[in-house]
């Protein structure tokens, strides 16, 4: 019986790929917030160069709203899988 060294080149590849889907899918999802919440909180015409209070508390909510669907779709889905 042969001891196994390592990851075959495959297995890297698979690992790779993964990791690639993972990252794309994260920056789309930060994409979509920051676009998302930005429509929504922040004043079309910019009159000061910081975020002023509503602006902030705005922001706030949206990404907690945001991230608290984002983990409730995907709790969602994941309980809907089917047992392997």
């Amino acid at each position: 019986m042969a001891a196994k060294n390592g990851p075959t080149d495959i297995e890297k590849e698979q690992v790779f790929g993964m990791a690639e889907k993972e990252m794309e899918y994260r920056v789309d999802l930060f994409n979509r917030l920051t676009k998302i919440c930005f429509d929504k909180c922040i004043d079309k015409r910019y009159k000061e160069s910081e975020l002023n209070m509503g602006e902030n508390s705005c922001i706030d909510r949206c990404v907690s709203k945001y991230w608290q669907v984002t983990n409730l779709i995907g709790q969602l889905l994941g309980s809907n899988r089917p047992p392997l």
